[in-house]
């Protein structure tokens, strides 16, 4: 499990990777008109100038969309979920290890705990978060440390700054603007290898939803418009706990076609939900945990 966790690719990640999402991905091809740097023509241009947050785009948790239709239109505030709680304090545990690493200071585990997650309210005395907090927090610190002595054995002479580049290449709540896609306010994406050009998204779940890849999808196109280089690689890593034991598997994928378009019919949904103040309708099914549960059906 050690160097081969969360972001970093296991041999199999990498036989994957190499030996049938990128020879896919160039013998295949994606359409010029689903890449994000043509964002000012259809059909990645925006049907209407209202922006939704990329969260609302990718989330299929409610059968109608309802949920956008609350919180953008009706102005309800979500209820967050014991899920949604946990999910957040890990999301912030990941990011700041891996930035701490980069930075070469890694902060004491109980002082940050305590300033930035109980002191901000985010844990909200949830049972267990911060015990598996400091799981997560020891698991990608061990596996930063592993990978950048790796490289140091490989290339004795390199600087600090190049073996960081190269064993540890992620850009980790990288903030980049979605507005050119109709999206809304500054993105964050989870994470970004920028040397295999792979679009990383964290799950805080054990069961695999197909709908999990649009978020990466969704970033990789946004990427693109941005920067206008190809991303064509898209990864969901899924964690979670068995007992006292951290378990973490991945989805490693080829941004393809299919799921550029599915991702575009999502926005393009959402967004004229939002435009219209069209109310979808209370679904015959309910997710569990919905945080728009009580102003629903309430």
């Amino acid at each position: 499990m050690w160097g081969s966790g969360l972001y970093f690719l296991s041999n199999m990640d990498q036989k994957k990777l190499v030996d049938r999402i990128l020879p896919t991905a160039r013998s295949v091809g994606v359409s010029e008109d689903l890449r994000g740097w043509n964002w000012h023509r259809p059909p990645l241009k925006p049907v209407y100038d209202e922006r939704v947050p990329m969260y609302a785009v990718c989330s299929k948790y409610c059968p109608t969309s309802r949920d956008i239709f609350l919180n953008k239109v009706v102005g309800v505030s979500p209820k967050p979920s014991q899920a949604v709680v946990l999910g957040t304090a890990l999301h912030r545990v990941v990011s700041t290890v891996i930035s701490s690493f980069l930075d070469g200071r890694i902060p004491d585990f109980e002082a940050w705990y305590s300033e930035a997650l109980r002191s901000r309210n985010v844990v909200d005395q949830l049972p267990g978060v911060k015990d598996r907090s400091r799981l997560v927090w020891d698991y990608v610190l061990k596996n930063c440390e592993i990978q950048y002595v790796n490289r140091r054995s490989e290339q004795p002479y390199a600087s600090r700054r190049d073996l960081l580049a190269t064993s540890v290449p992620f850009l980790v709540e990288h903030k980049v603007s979605g507005e050119l896609l109709g999206l809304s306010g500054l993105l964050s994406v989870d994470c970004y290898d920028y040397l295999r050009g792979i679009v990383f998204d964290l799950k805080v779940a054990h069961e695999p939803k197909d709908w999990y890849r649009l978020s990466p999808t969704g970033y990789a196109i946004v990427l693109e418009s941005v920067y206008e280089v190809p991303v064509d690689a898209g990864c969901v890593v899924y964690l979670w706990f068995h007992g006292d034991e951290l378990s973490v598997t991945k989805d490693l994928f080829f941004i393809n076609d299919d799921l550029r378009s599915w991702w575009l019919e999502e926005r393009d949904s959402k967004i004229s939900i939002v435009a219209q103040k069209m109310d979808p309708g209370i679904p015959s099914k309910c997710y569990e945990d919905c945080i728009y549960r009580e102003s629903c059906r309430g």
